[in-house]
């Protein structure tokens, strides 16, 4: 399946803004969040989404609803949220390329809402705004084949994975291959092909932005609709992505204290624990042989935080090693480090 559309100047433009936002991010060390931070932009991100759906519960009432509190609303509204928390919980254990996992993924995020959640349509269906109807999706029995197909191209297709992440949006959603959902499943599912190309857009919640210019969303898919390609879409999509990037590096630099340097190279670097490599060397401080460990060196750590002096490199990575969070081997220049 290779789903039509077109790379305009302008959607060039906006790729390239993009990867500027993004390197700047990488320089200013805001991949990671702070996990408080995270929290709080996974709340906004659940909110928005559902509120794009008719969900009127507040900001407030989902952070309640996330730490166990009891709120006043409607019973549904409330399942809504509680669904899409663990399903957003989850996210990272979905395979972006499985229909297996997308299946799985809207039976946790529709769970008492519907009683086919988990499963593909198996009737047809015309998606109505207002008293007309906007766009009648494909037949049911064809929609198994189409979402394998769109899920293939994803993961196969040499095109950048902003663009698909983009395409497989619009794709999904004039599938529709769900009787209620798409439309969250759609938003959701692009997260989670963006976090393969870039962690930050794990708690990126651009979906901020989509309810706030939602008759654009609209208008967007209506106009790929017509053009019989998701050209438009991306364009919209894309300027979005860029907008929340954008409103991410505009916030105050974040000041990292030696403790959150460490975890976030470790979250960076994924740096393995210390484990013999056979056939090498290396001295201890007191003299002995020994072997030689896998790991990262002050240097590796000082190519990701490269404003710090080496002292102060060392002191992060010795304060590391004497609170557990880090092993070492080794001595000076030649000490490696791992995970402990």
């Amino acid at each position: 399946m290779q789903p039509p559309f077109s790379i305009t100047p302008e959607i060039l433009k906006l790729v390239e803004s993009i990867g500027v936002s993004l390197g700047e991010i990488n320089g200013r060390y805001l991949t990671k969040p702070a996990p408080h931070l995270r929290k709080e932009n996974r709340i906004r991100t659940i909110q928005a989404s559902l509120a794009i759906e008719g969900n009127s519960l507040s900001l407030e009432q989902i952070t309640a609803i996330l730490g166990g509190k009891r709120v006043i609303g409607a019973q549904r509204e409330i399942v809504e949220v509680r669904n899409a928390i663990t399903t957003y919980e989850q996210i990272d254990s979905y395979n972006p390329y499985s229909a297996q996992s997308f299946l799985l993924a809207h039976g946790t995020l529709m769970k008492g809402l519907v009683d086919d959640a988990g499963k593909f349509r198996r009737k047809s269906v015309g998606i109505m705004h207002g008293s007309k109807v906007a766009h009648i999706a494909p037949p049911a029995s064809n929609v198994k084949a189409l979402m394998q197909g769109l899920l293939d191209y994803v993961k196969n297709a040499p095109d950048s994975l902003l663009i698909k992440s983009c395409v497989f949006h619009y794709e999904m959603e004039f599938i529709h291959p769900f009787m209620d959902g798409n439309g969250r499943m759609g938003r959701l599912w692009q997260t989670l092909l963006l976090s393969k190309h870039h962690p930050v857009f794990s708690s990126l919640p651009f979906e901020t932005i989509i309810r706030d210019t939602q008759q654009d969303y609209y208008n967007a898919l209506a106009a790929s609709d017509k053009l019989g390609q998701s050209t438009p879409f991306i364009n919209y999509m894309l300027g979005v992505i860029d907008e929340a990037l954008r409103g991410l590096t505009q916030d105050t630099t974040p000041v990292l204290k030696e403790s959150d340097r460490v975890q976030y190279f470790l979250s960076l670097n994924s740096a393995p624990n210390i484990e013999p490599r056979a056939g090498a060397r290396a001295e201890t401080k007191a003299g002995a042989r020994v072997e030689s460990r896998a790991g990262f060196t002050r240097k590796d750590y000082m190519q990701v935080f490269k404003t710090l002096s080496t002292a102060t490199a060392s002191r992060d990575l010795n304060t590391a090693v004497k609170s557990g969070v880090l092993k070492r081997m080794g001595e000076g220049n030649q000490a490696r480090y791992g995970e402990n």
